[in-house]
């Protein structure tokens, strides 16, 4: 279960989230279920490596990352330098990874071919 849709307080508790605006438990709680709801397009993507489904998980990820860094970048006041480093590339590299991740999966050379299992070429 998503810790911030079972604890929003104590997810609002970290620094660089309560410096934000006023808590809102029913926000805190949309987006604990949106995170939790995006875990499972993953992990069914992982179980079933489906290069669609793939495809779509890792883009959907991303695009939520990208939206992530850009926000938490223009808001970096109450973070010393230090942290604020540290959080900007701790969210660039959840930007960088699906992205690197869409770029090898993109061709389908990572996915089997329906028929190739265990014989380690394509059907052809």
């Amino acid at each position: 279960m998503d810790p911030i849709l079972l604890l929003p307080e104590l997810f609002w508790k970290w620094p660089w989230v309560s410096h934000l605006p006023p808590y809102n438990e029913h926000l805190l709680q949309d987006f604990g279920g949106a995170s939790l709801a995006l875990a499972v397009v993953l992990c069914a993507a992982v179980v079933t490596m489906e290069r669609r489904l793939v495809l779509t998980a890792l883009v959907a990820y991303l695009v939520s990352s990208v939206a992530h860094l850009l926000f938490h970048a223009r808001h970096l006041e109450p973070l010393s330098a230090a942290s604020a480093a540290g959080f900007v590339a701790l969210l660039g590299a959840a930007v960088l990874l699906p992205a690197v991740l869409v770029w090898l999966a993109a061709d389908g050379a990572a996915f089997r071919e329906p028929g190739s299992a265990g014989t380690g070429r394509r059907p052809g």
